[in-house]
């Protein structure tokens, strides 16, 4: 038997396990499942008899290394800070790693000594970053292929609710970690480049300069920009590319709704709320907004976002009970964040029968024997319920398969890696395929940003 060692039981695992499993007996698989609430995943393994749950503690070292030890691949579904230490554990008994999250400073930092032990730690295997690496570089490569030069890749990916689930003026529902959702822009100025023009969007005018495009059969989305584009320029090989954009995709509207929070402060994670704990929905509001003796809550916040009452914006405020005097944060020490995202789950959570949507979104334009080209390709995922997600299905199939062809020596590239290899994304898309994730790719006329080379 050979022990596949995950650890963490979070949400996306549900449709890894499953693959895994369905693979144990003919593929001689055992899944051991670490995690500081084994219950976490009894309901996933089912008690299958490759299948074994086990408490772990990842901040006790002794515990951690002796379960690593065993293993002959760990995956390690962890937040992404915590890779680190699962890493130099693998270092140290010589096992193979995949993450599906992004490469870190200190992880890239251990490549050279990956490569000398012949290992292989493959992060950015899940979704975003993920299926949009290898999908992006499958028709990348195949415009070189052919002899063409490219010149604009745009890149959008978002997790949503699907359409017959879709029940809140918002158009959206957490599909993923709320939190990340709430924070999401933070920490950095948003940078792309535009027709060979360097963009630059501080966070309070993010989700004011959105893109927009549509996918057949499910209509139009609109895309803000992620933190830093440039960061891939090397690694898919778009240095004298002309427009380079990676984005996260919403429904129309979302994001100048969205809006409002950051002009108020809401989405602030920097400090703490006075009394949170006993501070009621209408209260938080109230704390970003001036003082008025004469003046409701709901009036000031009129006036200071300049909405009228008969606005959308303004039933989208109100749907989300943010003027109830009754209803309370109910968390110590809480930052407005969190604050916002307590108040966001009471009507933003998936019920059992919800199902969610992934959607993502690329386009390429090139230029091929003197003539500009440019093809779009989409993909859409929908998922089963609230555990068996779409998104859970586009983060963990990756992960699984890659994991099984690492084993079974299918993938022989070493050091610290990200799917952008062929001999990595051809086999594991083209299984990804089986399961239904599948890309539409149609052939346009160039768009671009500037057919008229006029200056942007």
């Amino acid at each position: 038997m050979r022990n596949i060692l995950l650890i963490g039981a979070g949400k996306s695992t549900s449709h890894l396990l499953k693959y895994l499993l369905e693979k144990a007996e003919k593929e001689q698989l055992h899944i051991t499942v670490g995690d500081k609430d084994p219950s976490n995943c009894e309901k996933l393994l089912k008690n299958h008899p490759n299948s074994t749950a086990v408490k772990l503690d990842i901040f006790n070292e002794e515990d951690r290394q002796n379960t690593i030890k065993k293993a002959h691949l760990v995956i390690s579904m962890l937040p992404a800070r915590y890779h680190i230490d699962v890493a130099k554990d693998c270092l140290r008994y010589e096992k193979n790693l995949v993450t599906a999250s992004y490469v870190s400073p200190e992880m890239e930092q251990l490549n050279n000594v990956v490569k000398q032990k012949g290992l292989v730690f493959l992060n950015e295997i899940g979704v975003d970053p993920g299926i949009d690496h290898m999908s992006a570089m499958k028709v990348i490569d195949s415009i070189r292929d052919r002899g063409g030069k490219m010149i604009l890749f745009e890149s959008f990916t978002g997790g949503l609710v699907a359409p017959e689930s879709d029940t809140n003026l918002w158009n959206y529902k957490f599909t993923w970690n709320p939190r990340n959702v709430v924070v999401a822009g933070q920490g950095g100025t948003a940078k792309f480049i535009q027709e060979g023009n360097y963009k630059y969007i501080p966070y309070h005018k993010l989700f004011r300069r959105t893109e927009f495009l549509e996918v057949e059969g499910y209509g139009k989305f609109e895309g803000y920009a992620n933190r830093d584009s440039l960061k891939y320029r090397s690694a898919y090989g778009l240095e004298n590319v002309l427009t380079l954009y990676r984005g996260t995709i919403r429904r129309i509207g979302f994001s100048k709704a969205w809006n409002m929070f950051v002009q108020l402060g809401m989405t602030d994670d920097t400090f703490v709320l006075e009394d949170s704990e006993n501070m009621t929905y209408r209260e938080f509001v109230n704390s970003f907004l001036p003082y008025s003796p004469t003046d409701s809550v709901e009036l000031k916040l009129r006036h200071y976002l300049k909405i009228d009452q008969d606005d959308s914006m303004w039933e989208k405020l109100v749907e989300l009970d943010l003027f109830d005097p009754h209803k309370k944060i109910a968390i110590k020490n809480a930052t407005p964040a969190q604050a916002l995202q307590k108040i966001l789950e009471d009507h933003w959570l998936l019920n059992n029968d919800d199902k969610d949507m992934i959607v993502m979104y690329h386009k390429f334009g090139y230029e091929l024997n003197g003539e500009k080209k440019q093809i779009d390709s989409s993909m859409v995922a929908i998922g089963e319920d609230k555990t068996y997600t779409a998104m859970s299905k586009t983060v963990g199939l990756p992960l699984g398969i890659a994991a099984l062809k690492i084993l079974n020596k299918e993938i022989s590239a070493t050091g610290v890696v990200i799917p952008i290899l062929k001999d990595i994304y051809a086999p594991v898309l083209n299984e990804l395929e089986n399961h239904g994730i599948k890309f539409t790719e149609k052939n346009i006329p160039y768009m671009g940003y500037n057919p008229n080379n006029v200056a942007g």
